[in-house]
């Protein structure tokens, strides 16, 4: 295990043994990269675009594994299952943290819209 996935861990299990399995829904959001900046994902929030299990979200709702989490802007639409919740996660990794469920508006791979 590499130094940095330790110090991942060790946070993870800390959080774990402090019975503290959630994390904010705007910190969520940017670590799971959903919404690239933490201050646009409050934004959303306060905006009333962001629901958990069909409940307004705000900024400091906690997330937890099981969650079902929905995102809209405008034409767009994401619904996703939240699979894991970390402090922190590369990008190679932000994708394991949610399961999408429901996605329309965005652009596809060979870029065509849905």
């Amino acid at each position: 295990m590499k130094p940095k996935d330790q110090v991942e861990y060790r946070n993870d299990l800390i959080l774990f043994l402090m019975g503290e399995t959630g994390v904010r829904l705007d910190k969520f959001l940017k670590v799971s990269r959903v919404i690239k900046r933490r201050t646009v994902a409050k934004q959303a929030c306060e905006g009333g675009r962001v629901t958990i299990n069909g409940r307004t979200g705000k900024a400091g709702s906690e997330v937890a594994p099981g969650d079902v989490v929905t995102v809209s802007f405008g034409q767009r639409f994401l619904k996703f299952k939240v699979l894991e919740v970390r402090e922190s996660a590369p990008a190679a990794r932000a994708k394991e943290l949610y399961e999408i469920l429901e996605e329309r508006g965005f652009e596809s791979e060979d870029g065509s819209r849905d």
